[in-house]
């Protein structure tokens, strides 16, 4: 019989599909991705221990008995579920309404390095506004299932009276997909699901502004992007620092942080853009954050706007930072990125089909009552024929029998009229009883006509939430800034100006050099087989756009590039700007006031003149798609400031002289251009140069007039010791 082989050949898509795809949607069913109720299973598992033992009122418990107790449920660890635990607690300050209320140290959401007390040291209870996280929990409003090793039974879901998933912020990573939700203000949620339930088509941002985050902090405003996330559920937008100028000890204090940093990244940046030179206003910067709250000091140096310093810090550190949003949640077990709107419009569905179900609850207990009822009404109109029926029966089990067959009425019935003690035989018990019957009638007649009609569970849930708002409702803690243009843009003026003398090479290495360097320099060092191919007098505001070989420019600021020397090589600027694999540099525009043109001469013969204002941006962007055009390869590009006569080189040594202003300027960034010099089946165009740097000494010979045309063969005469260069 043949040995099993060691190693079997096996489908890497069945693989995948048996082994990793079960251990994927695992993550992202049952650990990462928040339900419609707000909570992953770690927090719903934890909440619902608190509960079951009786933390919702009275006094904390340590936090180590919670963790040990829910357990029961999570066997995923103690260190584990003390974290959870640790972001919901109203000390760690993560949330806008935290779910539990401690006691003791619990870190802060604005400190990496503020570490949180062990569980044996702190206390915890849940906070009042679980009331409405858990409520009508006992009414078999949400799904009951057995946890892990089947001894327990544990909610699939929690029946929140509010819509949570957007009223505390959640994220989560799991394999393939993630999740990043970010906190709105309760009181401006539960108007928008009030609103939609009105106006299912209205628009939610009159009433739903923007946005709101424990942690303070200001709102860059703009509607198009704020819109986008309300309706897609993807978008990114801008979060800044708070802060007060105290004019007398002439420091900027820093009270409240974007969501998305914490202190000690904000002055670890600070310290290394002063170490490096580029913040020369501030003498000192300290954290003095106390028990009041947070604060970072910096004192600046006399004469410095403290307007100003707070623009550039805002554009170098995190005290401007930008949440990216993903609203991706679990719907029914599926996991989607969905709208404001639509996330609000899925809860109110749960939200109604947990009054529905509380609601048939109620008509069930209300039901067996009056069923009950009933059958004391049927004994207790014939009150002696009952106590007849049970003094001449001989046995106890024969009792109910009895009372079943002399009075028409069901067992569970019989067995409720033979359960009353003698003392309940009067008038006031008969007729108290008798006349519950009828508000028993009237209260499931409403019942059933409330589960019925989808209007009514809709006032239920606005009464529900006009309530939450009124006893749990806080004023927005971050702040909409809607005209912030002027606040962002950076400040030229405070970066310093000098002369300096830019050199590019051919291979994409720019050095700056200043004046007063160069006057002391040697020869300029250049890589093997590189060369300098441009050389521009400028200063240290100027822009520069730098052409990749994937048709796109990137744009940086001289000062954005570090001075050098002669003798180093300079920045290679495709590490610099971080282009991406294999991209190269084309060519580079050095500018200061946009005027002018940009020549690209293509090796198809074609060459587009385009202005150079559509390079320029407001936003300071970093980088421009569909710079130029690709159709055929860039064999060259000039900066004209204004027009002037070239020359133009052919493959097989042909030149013409043409002029630039034969050629129309175009609007469209990535136009094909027009013919100038009209290529042949085995030429193609190799070089094009500014005429009096081309060295041809009778340029009238390969002058046209009017263009296209072919050009003429360059004679030995003209340029003998050029040709190579060509």
């Amino acid at each position: 019989m043949a040995k099993k082989p060691i190693i079997e050949l096996q489908n890497i898509t069945e693989t995948l599909e048996t082994n990793y795809m079960p251990y994927a949607m695992s993550v992202i069913v049952s650990r990462a991705i928040p339900e419609i109720d707000g909570f992953k299973p770690a927090h719903r598992k934890l909440l619902y221990t608190m509960y079951k033992m009786g933390l919702i009122g009275g006094g904390r418990t340590k936090s180590a008995n919670v963790v040990g107790q829910t357990m029961k449920l999570n066997p995923h660890g103690d260190a584990a579920i003390y974290e959870t635990m640790v972001r919901l607690t109203e000390g760690h300050q993560a949330l806008l309404h935290p779910l539990v209320d401690s006691k003791g140290n619990f870190g802060r959401q604005y400190s990496r390095d503020m570490a949180y007390a062990a569980s044996r040291y702190t206390e915890v209870k849940l906070s009042k506004i679980c009331g409405e996280v858990f409520r009508d929990i006992d009414k078999e409003t949400v799904d009951l299932v057995d946890n892990y090793d089947g001894t327990l039974k544990e909610p699939t879901l929690l029946p929140v009276s509010f819509p949570n998933i957007l009223v505390n912020p959640n994220q989560g990573i799991a394999v393939g997909m993630a999740s990043n939700i970010c906190s709105f203000n309760l009181s401006e949620i539960c108007e928008a699901a009030i609103k939609m339930m009105k106006e299912p088509d209205g628009d939610i941002m009159d009433v739903l502004k923007a946005p709101d985050f424990s942690t303070g902090g200001e709102i860059l405003y703009e509607e198009a992007v704020m819109r986008e996330i309300y309706e897609t559920g993807r978008g990114s937008f801008k979060i800044r620092a708070k802060y007060e100028y105290d004019k007398k000890q002439h420091c900027i204090d820093i009270k409240e942080i974007p969501y998305t940093t914490t202190v000690e990244a904000i002055i670890e940046k600070i310290i290394e853009l002063i170490k490096g030179g580029k913040l020369k206003e501030i003498s000192d910067i300290r954290d003095e954050t106390d028990l009041k709250g947070l604060k970072i000091t910096i004192d600046i140096k006399r004469g410095t706007d403290p307007e100003k310093l707070m623009a550039k810090l805002f554009k170098m550190t995190p005290l401007q930072d930008s949440f990216g949003c993903n609203f991706n949640i679990l719907v029914e077990g599926s996991p989607m990125v969905l709208g404001v709107k639509d996330i609000i419009s899925e809860w109110l569905r749960f939200r109604k089909s947990c009054i529905k179900r509380g609601i048939r609850f109620d008509i069930d207990k209300k039901s067996a009552k009056l069923h009950l009822l009933r059958g004391l009404e049927q004994i207790l109109l014939d009150i002696d024929k009952a106590i007849k029926i049970v003094r001449e029966t001989e046995e106890d089990a024969m009792v109910v029998p009895n009372l079943m067959d002399g009075f028409g009425i069901d067992r569970i019935q019989a067995e409720y009229v033979a359960e009353i003690k003698l003392r309940n035989l009067n008038k006031e018990y008969i007729l108290k009883h008798t006349a519950e019957i009828q508000a028993l009638e009237e209260e499931l007649a409403e019942l059933k006509d409330t589960l019925e009609k989808n209007k009514k569970i809709e006032k239920i849930i606005e009464k529900q939430l006009r309530e939450i708002i009124k006893k749990y409702g806080v004023e927005r803690k971050s702040t909409i800034v809607y005209d912030h243009v002027e606040a962002v843009e950076e400040t030229e003026e405070e970066i310093e100006n000098y002369p300096v003398m830019m050199f590019v090479t051919r291979d994409g290495y720019v050095k700056k050099i200043s004046h007063q360097a160069l006057r002391t320099s040697g020869e300029q060092k250049v890589k093997e087989n590189d060369k300098i191919v441009q050389c521009v007098d400028t200063d240290n505001l100027a822009e520069v756009l730098v052409f990749s070989s994937s048709g796109e420019v990137y744009k940086t600021r001289a000062y954005e590039i570090p001075d050098t020397k002669a003798s180093l090589l300079g920045e290679y600027m495709p590490n610099l700007l971080s282009m991406g694999e294999g991209e190269r540099v084309v060519g580079i525009v050095i500018t200061k006031e946009y005027k002018g043109n940009i020549l690209f001469c293509f090796e198809n013969g074609k060459m587009a003149k385009v202005d150079i204002k559509g390079y320029e941006t407001k936003q300071n962007r970093k980088k421009l798609i569909n710079a130029y055009s690709t159709s055929s390869p860039l064999v060259k590009l000039v900066y004209l400031p204004e027009d002037i006569e070239m020359v133009a080189i052919s493959s097989i040594g042909k030149a013409l002289v043409f002029k630039t202003e034969q050629i129309p300027v175009k609007t469209t960034k990535n136009t094909q251009g027009v013919n100038v010099m009209l290529p042949t089946k085995s030429s193609t165009l190799s070089d094009v140069r500014p005429a009096v740097e081309s060295g041809l000494k009778d340029l009238k010979h390969y002058r046209t007039k009017n263009i296209p045309a072919k050009g003429a063969v360059i004679r030995l005469e003209d340029t003998e010791e050029q040709l190579e260069l060509f």
